[in-house]
């Protein structure tokens, strides 16, 4: 997961991917990659390094240049489990696959960082540098067996001199936050808490160690303002003009308050912005009066959904589990916080109803297109109690506007 999103509110109803999920583009006629003959355990002849991790040159390389954990790299690989499953193979796929070295397993972190361009090396990666023993969420368990090439190597950008603490010219404010105009904007409008920007940014810890930069990931992110929780950035953010690049000092406490993340900085941040362009967003919708539980008057289902049609709809049709559906939608828990709305951002959503919470799966099933329904959905058709990573918890209400049956 990126260092970023721990701190994006999770969006409405989607439910969370898996570890190592790559963007790839499907090949018409796929190549399926041979299992290798020693993958049931690393040969004599392998190299082993301290922490358990064993690895064979298939194929030389050309370069001298190793990457740094922070880089990027563009890799082909097949993964199996020691019984000869195939369980991943971006060259069955036909497509490379990019990432940055510290946002995948700890074998891979470890491993490409003993390659050159244009090696090819196999992997022995234990479950401790891996996914565990007993892996959850359709992950592989124990030793898995890579088979890597390492195509390119995208250099991840070096720490500002200054990243350790604010310099005497930055500008200060009551919370902590420090802040410095690095190039001037365009722009004359600041983002407000509704609003999306678009940015390049680049987060470091104060000793220098990259957490996240867009130039990883291949270009600038979009942020919904009211979906950021890290203290200090969004007010950082909210001083800037389109055009603008700024660098801020973000005090740990500020950043994170009493729930940082097990790899968060202990002495803070050091962020370098520039802000692309700001998108507009609607003011957030007014809590429901009714958000603190179902009114006596809602309909209820054997799975304890609730809900109440706010507006009938213009349909006749209802989508099914496995439809594609296009929805414009606000989310609060019950004490009325909002914590997602495509209404605030002025932009509908479309998924397909089998990819989302159990709640809105069942729930979107009750209605016809051109409807508007409110659901009061309990937590174990949503997120859970303590779902953590940003994602709401208990009961969740949600206002939803059923606009299309896409497919």
């Amino acid at each position: 997961m990126r260092f970023l999103t721990k701190f994006l509110r999770s969006t409405g109803p989607h439910a969370a991917g898996l570890a190592l999920a790559l963007t790839t583009t499907v090949r018409a006629e796929p190549v399926m990659p041979e299992t290798p003959s020693d993958v049931a355990a690393a040969p004599a002849d392998a190299q082993k390094t301290a922490s358990g991790l064993a690895s064979k040159v298939l194929q030389a390389g050309k370069g001298e240049t190793k990457p740094a954990a922070a880089d990027t790299v563009t890799v082909h690989y097949s993964g199996w489990t020691t019984d000869g499953k195939l369980f991943d193979s971006s060259v069955k796929r036909g497509q490379p696959a990019s990432f940055p070295l510290n946002g995948v397993i700890k074998g891979w972190t470890e491993g490409l960082q003993l390659m050159v361009e244009g090696e090819k090396r196999r992997f022995w990666i234990p479950g401790n540098l891996a996914y565990g023993d007993n892996a959850a969420g359709g992950r592989p368990s124990g030793t898995l067996v890579f088979d890597v090439e390492l195509i390119s190597i995208k250099q991840a950008p070096k720490p500002p001199a200054d990243v350790a603490a604010a310099p005497a010219d930055a500008e200060k404010d009551a919370s902590g936050l420090a802040t410095k105009v690095i190039a001037k904007g365009t722009g004359s409008v600041h983002p407000k808490d509704e609003d999306t920007v678009k940015l390049n940014l680049s987060l470091w810890s104060s000793e220098g160690r990259l957490l996240q930069s867009t130039a990883q990931q291949g270009g600038p992110m979009d942020i919904p303002l009211a979906q950021l929780s890290m203290g200090g950035l969004k007010d950082g953010i909210k001083l800037m003009v389109a055009g603008e690049k700024r660098n801020m000092w973000i005090p740990s406490k500020l950043a994170f308050g009493d729930q940082a993340p097990p790899d968060a900085p202990a002495n803070g941040l050091m962020v370098e912005a520039e802000l692309i362009s700001i998108k507009e967003g609607m003011p957030a919708p007014a809590a429901p009066s009714d958000v603190a539980a179902a009114p006596a008057d809602a309909e209820k289902t054997s799975s304890g959904l609730a809900s109440k049609v706010l507006t009938k709809g213009t349909g006749s049709e209802r989508p099914q589990a496995t439809s594609t559906v296009k929805v414009h939608y606000s989310g609060w828990t019950t004490d009325g916080k909002l914590f997602d709305s495509s209404v605030q951002r002025g932009e509908p959503a479309s998924f397909p109803l089998n990819g989302v919470i159990k709640g809105w799966t069942e729930g979107l099933q009750l209605m016809v297109t051109g409807e508007k329904r409110r659901f009061w959905i309990p937590a174990n058709l949503g997120y859970g109690e303590n779902p953590g990573g940003g994602r709401p918890g208990g009961t969740l209400v949600f206002d939803v506007e059923l606009l299309e049956i896409v497919k």
